[in-house]
């Protein structure tokens, strides 16, 4: 395997080397292809970058590959002298949190399981904390959005105590347009934003309420990952932050509602209007979780083509590199966690589009970054980091454009803009797609959030328009069902899992290209103009830019 690793290296570096660095745009475009998408592909979601996970021997090797492609394109580092590498310091905390938890209820004694009821972790970077006696209350959605007039913690004190609040917000289970942004999850929804509104509001702890379908994911997918998290390290150990985070499952939280003479269910149904309350369930909750600590970093792998005049301006793309490494053996007897989908694919994308861009004869007005970012698995960790430390200032970057989730899957009539509506850079995917003969649409399911749940995220949130696209639902050959089919299989069977694996005699990757060519010439035209795309009026973001 390793001979066959520097087999690709070798060939990657012999195609960098005659590539033609006088191409028109047109040309340039071109060179991008399925051959080379698939010995990128083939090398990041192999056994032996030992699923990409970062701080490992995966690491190094992803990183050094990332780097060297990027010299052999001709491409400089795109931070401080020149260095292709950006130090993230994390710390890695390992959980072990009490297994069970005994709670004494208005109907007796209640005994939940960790990992089967519940997930507990934290984000203090300590050896262990303990809550003793520790008062749950029931908050609802745990919202507090004025300009929807809404606020879950009106009239009650929560400090000190653990809240339970439900996932999504209240516009999915109404289908109410009216109502939030009606079925389309807004930030609101997202646990994030329930962990940090919780603590804004004083609490020790916070526990979701995970349903299927609010989360858009199952039970699995949480406790795949429950042992582990990453966060960056922080001066003050982020005791800015709950000292109990997690999830509890619905079925565990019914039997604990009922337990404390509760409806459950009516109690969810009462969270939908502005006026509920939170209210107190009448019983207290002990639970420790004891951590290894591991002190380390990771990294940020960017190169930069340099505008040529307005170099201090530049379009960002973004595609992550980590994935999950090793884990326990699944039922085919495998455990590494590939993520050839996730996210191999897509960065070998991105690499294709900087390739193209590497051919310029003439170079873009703007700069172009291209950065393969650590750490997006564990919460978005690497590129947060960038936000707060980029070699360009915020207010210089004009757009974000991010690779994430491909499927192998052939060409596609659509490109499925996830997050449609929130910025003007929908009409550059419509105007470059048309030229594909694609059309635009939105995400299937925007009640799942996934416009939050990838990199370009941490660009919107300091105010940088920012865009996630991707072919996805109508296959030119297939069709929509067959695509569809693709996609519910790829999550029950592969998403998070070890079967991410990447299989050339079942894949196309013919599709991939299209999107890597569809990327670089939005990027393109990004790079010459002189104007920044806006944020929609209806966007939560606009007010970020402008301020």
């Amino acid at each position: 395997m390793k001979n066959y690793i520097l087999l690709i290296l070798l060939m990657t570096s012999a195609f960098y080397s005659c590539n033609n660095k006088s191409a028109n745009p047109d040309e340039a475009e071109a060179t991008i292809n399925a051959e080379d998408l698939e010995k990128h592909v083939m090398a990041l979601a192999s056994d032996e970058f030992q699923g990409r996970k970062p701080s490992t021997i995966g690491e190094k090797r992803t990183t050094e590959y990332l780097q060297k492609v990027f010299k052999d394109m001709g491409l400089k580092g795109a931070f401080e002298n020149n260095s292709y590498f950006q130090e993230v310091p994390i710390v890695s905390m390992n959980y072990s949190p009490s297994t069970e938890i005994n709670l004494k209820t208005k109907k007796g004694n209640l005994k939940l399981e960790n990992i089967k009821d519940y997930i507990a972790t934290t984000p203090h970077i300590v050896d262990e904390v303990k809550l003793k006696d520790t008062p749950i209350v029931f908050a609802g959605y745990g919202i507090v959005a004025p300009e929807y007039g809404w606020d879950d913690y009106k009239n009650i004190d929560v400090e000190g105590k653990i809240v339970l609040v439900l996932v999504n917000d209240p516009g999915f289970a109404t289908k109410d347009s009216t109502l939030f942004n009606g079925n389309a999850m807004t930030y609101y929804g997202r646990w994030p934003y329930k962990f940090e509104e919780a603590a804004r509001q004083g609490a020790t702890g916070v526990w979701v309420i995970h349903s299927t379908d609010a989360a858009g994911y199952g039970w699995n997918v949480l406790t795949n990952t429950a042992e582990t998290n990453l966060y960056i390290q922080a001066e003050n150990g982020n005791k800015n932050m709950c000292t109990l985070e997690g999830w509890i499952n619905d079925r565990a939280c019914e039997k604990l509602f009922n337990a404390c003479g509760q409806d459950f269910n009516q109690l969810r149904e009462n969270a939908l209007n502005r006026n509920f309350e939170a209210i107190e369930l009448g019983t207290n909750m002990d639970i420790s979780i004891k951590n290894k600590l591991k002190y380390t970093s990771s990294k940020n792998v960017a190169a930069v083509l340099e505008g040529t005049v307005n170099p201090e301006e530049c379009i960002v793309y973004t595609a992550h590199w980590d994935h999950f490494g090793i884990g326990p053996v699944d039922n085919n007897g495998d455990s590494i966690y590939n993520g050839a989908c996730d996210n191999a694919i897509p960065l070998a994308c991105m690499l294709e589009t900087a390739k193209a861009f590497s051919n310029l004869k003439v170079k873009p007005k703007r700069s172009v970054v291209f950065l393969s970012i650590t750490a997006e698995e564990t919460g978005m960790i690497g590129s947060q980091y960038y936000a707060q430390h980029s070699p360009f200032a915020i207010d210089k970057t004009v757009a974000n454009l991010n690779y994430e989730l491909f499927l192998p899957m052939g060409r596609m009539k659509d490109v499925t803009i996830t997050g449609f509506g929130q910025s003007e850079l929908d009409n550059y995917v419509a105007e470059e797609a048309k030229k594909q003969d694609r059309y635009i649409v939105a995400e299937p399911f925007p009640e799942n959030g996934m416009y939050y749940r990838s990199d370009h995220f941490r660009f919107a949130q300091v105010g940088v328009p920012s865009l996630f696209i991707k072919g996805w639902q109508d296959s030119r050959e297939y069709g929509k069902e067959w695509a569809k089919e693709q996609i519910n299989n790829y999550w029950a069977n592969a998403y998070h899992k070890p079967g991410d694996n990447y299989y050339p005699e079942q894949s196309d990757l013919s599709g991939n290209v299209e999107d890597a060519k569809l990327f670089f010439k939005i990027g393109y035209r990004l790079a010459n103009e002189n104007s920044f795309p806006k944020w929609n009026e209806n966007s939560e973001f606009k007010s970020i830019r402008e301020n």
